[in-house]
């Protein structure tokens, strides 16, 4: 096309100059397969020994893997914690092919996040997203990882977001994308077009008819969870010491403002701020809170032991509450809000 506009435009040496100069500056460089050079040396695959795996002749083959990304130059790696539960004798492999054997682990399940170390110096940490607030729907992302086999590591996929704020069945919320990903991909990560890592790719949906739709975990909830896990070796969360019930609109997603409802009280703590089952839970410390991934998300601000104000109807009456913060598990819904949780598929 730019040669017959070039044809049609004559031989005068100034015109043809000019349109070969603007239709240059018109050229844009993919920036793709330099983030993927970039990012790759941050990214690992792991492989060890599945749990449970019979005895036999050809033991060796009982394997399962997934991938991780470098945080630390010293050898820290974060990776999904159902890579990690149950395997055994399980080595990392970096992108320059080198093995190393891991020496601790940690692991929180609520979060499906797990931080590994290897004995190893000089490794490139990935650059973290500082936030998640400023992401759009229809961004172009990246996830790289080690689908199906152990010898596709670092293997890439292109897409978009296409969803934020997800609840699907975890405990914090998730970024959705249509981005290609597979069995072994989890612990990858999830790049924006600035080479930072948006999140840890976790699970999908997998049924027939559905395609392309992978969940990924935040940069905000991977370093909360990092940040813990390298303090205390555990994730130590603030707890209102009770059980909380979510309305049918926010089981099924339905948009609405009902509020949560009290079912259980559990510590000493709560009964002792007056709370009682059957009250209605509207907001904490001023932020509404409709679900329990609410609830998660706002804990990750506080610490066991801060004392938060609790707005809540008692008996009839608008009422709030004092109450300080115990240490407990995170809130869990039990029915799913996106999907029959049978077609949910760990990745």
């Amino acid at each position: 096309m730019l040669l017959c506009m070039l044809m049609l435009l004559g031989s005068g040496g100034a015109s043809t100059s000019g349109v070969v100069q603007a239709a240059a500056a018109k050229v844009t460089t993919d920036p793709v397969p330099q983030i993927i050079r970039t990012v790759s040396p941050s990214v690992v695959g792991i492989i060890g020994k599945a749990g449970g795996a019979a005895d036999g002749p050809d033991d060796r083959y009982n394997l399962t893997h997934g991938s991780g990304i470098i945080v630390r130059a010293d050898g820290w790696i974060m990776t999904n914690a159902h890579v990690m539960a149950g395997l055994t004798n399980a080595v990392v492999v970096t992108s320059d092919g080198t093995s190393y054997n891991i020496t601790d682990t940690y692991m929180d399940e609520f979060s499906d996040l797990a931080l590994v170390r290897i004995k190893a110096k000089s490794l490139k940490p990935v650059t973290f997203a500082r936030s998640a607030a400023d992401l759009q729907v229809g961004e172009k992302v990246i996830a790289i990882g080690t689908p199906i086999s152990f010898s596709l590591r670092n293997s890439a996929t292109v897409g978009v977001i296409s969803g934020l704020n997800r609840s699907v069945e975890a405990a914090y919320r998730l970024i959705q994308s249509d981005t290609a990903i597979n069995p072994g991909n989890s612990g990858g990560p999830l790049v924006s077009m600035k080479g930072e890592v948006l999140g840890i790719n976790s699970l999908k949906f997998a049924a027939v008819g559905v395609e392309n739709m992978g969940f990924s975990i935040p940069a905000e909830t991977v370093k909360y969870i990092m940040n813990q896990l390298l303090a205390y070796g555990e994730v130590r969360r603030p707890s209102l010491g009770v059980e909380l019930e979510e309305s049918w609109p926010a089981i099924v997603g339905l948009p609405g403002q009902e509020p949560l409802t009290v079912t259980k009280v559990l510590t000493a703590g709560a009964k002792k701020a007056g709370i009682a089952a059957g009250d209605a839970l509207y907001a904490i410390d001023g932020h509404r809170v409709t679900a329990l991934v609410d609830v998660n998300e706002l804990f990750k601000r506080y610490k066991p032991g801060a004392v938060v104000k609790l707005l809540m109807q008692s008996d009839g009456d608008i009422v709030v509450r004092s109450l300080v913060l115990g240490q407990g598990d995170p809130l869990i819904s039990a029915a799913g809000t996106e999907g029959d949780t049978d077609d949910q598929t760990k990745e």
